[in-house]
């Protein structure tokens, strides 16, 4: 079990694992392992006093990954869920597993979602986001951004394609709309 002092039980002996899985086992013998003195529990020797970590609070239900039994000991709370993009976070938390891309790619979804509401909040107020200053595209210009990509092997050059369509593409469909309904006000 996570989060306590003692070691897992395992299903399968080290002769199973090994038989089954080839290479299994090669840091085992302490001699192989920097990291040995640092990994025994002495509490003599590392203060520690508890077996189990104090749990913090769960003031509201905190999404937690479907393979821990429970959530850690401590947990951030200080951007909590909302809206749809947590929902979508909140789905994707509780029916698939890290394992699976269906799981990252939801909280991805979630993320752009989050970004889009962001978005819209500020064309809402009556001073908008700056996509041209905020997303660095004057500093390229200035600094050498386009001679720092070519010919380096750089990996993000293979996406960089989509960048603009990814950071201006909201603003773009943003003005194309506000252009419309401007223009049925206009005919009204």
């Amino acid at each position: 079990m996570p989060y306590t002092a003692e070691a897992p039980t395992r299903r399968e002996s080290n002769e199973e694992l090994r038989a089954r899985i080839p290479g299994w086992g090669a840091d085992l013998d302490p001699a192989d392992r920097p990291a040995v003195p640092r990994e025994r529990f002495a509490p003599e020797v590392t203060g520690a006093h508890w077996d189990f970590p104090e749990r913090q609070e769960e003031r509201v239900p905190r999404e937690r990954s479907i393979e821990h039994r429970f959530l850690t000991p401590v947990f951030g709370t200080s951007a909590p869920l909302h809206g749809v993009s947590g929902a979508i976070r909140r789905f994707a938390y509780e029916k698939f597993g890290e394992g699976r891309a269906a799981h990252w790619l939801l909280l991805i979804a979630g993320d752009r979602v989050d970004a889009v509401g962001s978005h819209l909040r500020s064309v809402l107020t009556l001073r908008p986001d700056n996509p041209v200053t905020e997303t660095g595209v004057v500093s390229e210009l200035r600094r050498g951004g386009i001679r720092s990509r070519v010919g380096r092997g750089r990996a993000d050059v293979k996406h960089g394609w989509i960048d603009p369509l990814l950071i201006a593409g909201f603003w773009v469909f943003t003005g194309i709309v506000a252009v419309a309904v401007v223009r049925s006000i206009g005919k009204r």
